[in-house]
């Protein structure tokens, strides 16, 4: 009999140690998932964020003016523009 209960003693401390080993992982892995969670915000954050400084830098008056400003450009007229006529390339590659 006392065989027996040193076996049911030892199973049950067994069992303690187990379910003693799972709940701290479970807290682990809740404190991991509230940083994940935590970072997954932060991220979302930030590429909100870049997606509108992305649009700011590609709007067209600003891109202009750093054109007229910063690079000295100006817009096209006709009274400025060159066209050039090349003659046509015959259909067996130019060579005559």
């Amino acid at each position: 009999m006392g065989r027996v209960n040193l076996i049911v003693a030892a199973l049950l401390m067994l069992s303690a140690i187990s379910l003693v080993t799972s709940r701290y992982q479970s807290r682990q892995l809740f404190v991991e998932l509230g940083r994940d969670q935590a970072q997954a915000r932060d991220l979302e954050t930030n590429w909100r964020r870049l997606q509108l400084d992305r649009a700011e830098l590609a709007r067209n008056a600003r891109v202009d003016a750093i054109a007229r400003d910063g690079l000295k450009m100006i817009s096209i007229v006709p009274d400025r523009t060159l066209y050039m006529n090349q003659a046509p390339v015959s259909a067996n590659g130019g060579a005559q």
